[in-house]
């Protein structure tokens, strides 16, 4: 009997391991901390809830969305519409873009902060806009072979900034 429920035990633990996340056709595994969520539409293959560790604060969350379009230019316009910058920057003082590859496989990059004015469902105009001041937002488009993926790890800009460093890291570990 006890070895029948050491070997249950065994089963829950193995599978709890963490599953590798496809994005364009190469793949990681997610870090210890990032928790998985049920993707909350069909359109994203992955969401995860990153902790924020002080109740002030809501979760970051991280979506992968394949079958995406590859079309960076309009993708990074259409994502910085969705910010205003805080009283005496312009745009382009609270945006960062850059570009790496890993593998074959050119990953780009758009990095926002500012008052999101954020809609579940952006292009639905019955989708209620909420305000969200002190937001961040990384957005990714990896362009893959066969697939474009687009990844936005996104929260308040203290909780996003905890966790860029490992986000970062686990892109550049796809493979």
């Amino acid at each position: 009997m006890h070895a029948l429920l050491a070997l249950a035990a065994f089963a829950l633990a193995a599978d709890d391991k963490p599953k590798p996340v496809d994005v364009a056709g190469l793949k990681a595994d997610p870090p210890a901390g990032w928790k998985a969520e049920k993707p909350a539409n069909l359109l994203r293959s992955h969401q995860f809830k990153l902790p924020s560790d002080d109740k002030a604060f809501a979760d970051a969350e991280l979506t992968v969305s394949p079958k995406s379009s590859d079309d960076v230019a309009k993708n990074f316009d259409k994502w910085k519409a969705q910010f205003t910058p805080p009283d005496g920057k312009k745009p382009e003082d609270v945006t960062k873009t850059s570009e790496f590859k890993v593998g074959d496989v050119k990953v780009h990059v758009l990095d926002v902060t500012g008052t999101w004015k954020y809609k579940e469902r952006p292009f639905d105009p019955k989708s209620k806009e909420e305000i969200k001041p002190e937001h961040r937002a990384v957005w990714v488009i990896v362009v893959g072979k066969d697939d474009t993926a687009h990844l936005r790890l996104s929260g308040p800009q203290a909780v996003v900034e905890k966790h860029h460093p490992a986000f970062e890291k686990w892109l550049k570990e796809l493979k």
